[in-house]
């Protein structure tokens, strides 16, 4: 358990330094902004959808680490993947996330966003991980809302 929390504070941190996908994509048709009022983070997540496919996303805002770096690996492991697809990993992250703590996620199924199973152990915590994930799922479903972990 000592190499998934170091694997996950290196990767926490080379994350929020370098996002990966800070931009907004050409041709993005999809944006939903999300905001988690008890620590200030706030994302807008852009996706550039072409028929049921997601060719590219980005993310722009400001937060935390843990947030930053979420949005960071969630935009790079939604590419090249279908709508289904990508909603499928956000129910798979979110129960990762807020999973108790006995019950042992599948890990594997989950790639390099298993560094943030850890964070269950954090309930605050959760809501900045779990912040993109959810405007993810908002413009998956075309809702035209933002969305808050409030």
């Amino acid at each position: 358990m000592s190499e998934l929390s170091e694997l996950y504070q290196e990767v926490i941190l080379d994350h929020n330094k370098r996002p990966r996908n800070f931009h907004v994509p050409d041709g993005a048709n999809r944006h939903v902004e999300g905001f988690n009022p008890l620590c200030g983070d706030h994302f807008t997540i852009y996706l550039r959808v072409e028929g049921d496919l997601i060719r590219d996303a980005g993310f722009q805002g400001a937060g935390c680490a843990i947030s930053k770096a979420s949005a960071s690996l969630m935009t790079d492991s939604i590419k090249g993947r279908t709508l289904a697809e990508a909603d499928r990993l956000f129910a798979q992250f979110h129960g990762m996330v807020t999973a108790p703590g006995d019950e042992v996620p599948d890990l594997d199924a989950l790639g390099k966003l298993a560094v943030f199973a850890g964070v269950r152990e954090f309930p605050m915590r959760v809501k900045c991980a779990s912040l993109a994930w959810h405007a993810l799922h908002a413009a998956i479903q075309q809702t035209g809302e933002s969305v808050t972990t409030e």
